[in-house]
């Protein structure tokens, strides 16, 4: 019998030399750069190794796409965050910009910040934008979206408690 981690192995290596040549030319097509290819290619295989499971045969260069499809979006969204950060920086005067250090604890907050708040329901995410972000209260915001203000209650409830248990994962 062979023990299950072995086999993982051999499947993995199996899926690696059958795809990754093929994966990491994809990637580089879409995004036109052999070093972030080359990264997310990388980070690809790493998903399916943490996933402990390999895709069947005949679905490889799907799930490989899907999983390198979804890395792509996360890089995007990293740059556009970063982005983002570094020109509120620009307008701070100089004895306020952060550290290296703690420029980089902000961009991994704020990515995770994104990242919770993405996976909440559109309503949601701007009710609790716009209390925390442009602080407006609880009617203004009902009023703005259109919304009675025990709907904007419910929708503060669902967004505080998916950043709790965020913060508690």
């Amino acid at each position: 019998m062979v023990h299950p981690e072995l086999e993982l192995h051999q499947q993995i290596k199996v899926l690696y030399s059958d795809h990754h040549g093929w994966l990491q030319g994809w990637l580089r097509r879409k995004l036109g750069n052999a070093f972030d290819a080359a990264d997310l290619t990388h980070d690809t295989y790493l998903r399916i190794i943490t996933r402990g499971s390999a895709p069947q045969p005949e679905e490889s260069r799907q799930q490989l796409a899907q999983i390198a499809n979804g890395l792509v979006v996360d890089l995007f969204r990293r740059r556009h965050i970063e982005a983002a950060y570094l020109e509120a920086v620009r307008a701070m005067p100089e004895t306020a910009v952060p550290s290296p250090e703690m420029h980089a604890l902000i961009i991994e907050a704020l990515v995770e910040i994104d990242t919770i708040l993405a996976r909440l329901p559109a309503k949601v995410r701007e009710a609790f934008l716009l209390c925390k972000v442009e602080g407006l209260n609880y009617r203004e915001i009902a009023l703005r979206l259109d919304v009675s203000v025990s709907s904007v209650e419910k929708y503060m409830v669902r967004a505080l408690l998916a950043c709790c248990a965020a913060q508690q994962a």
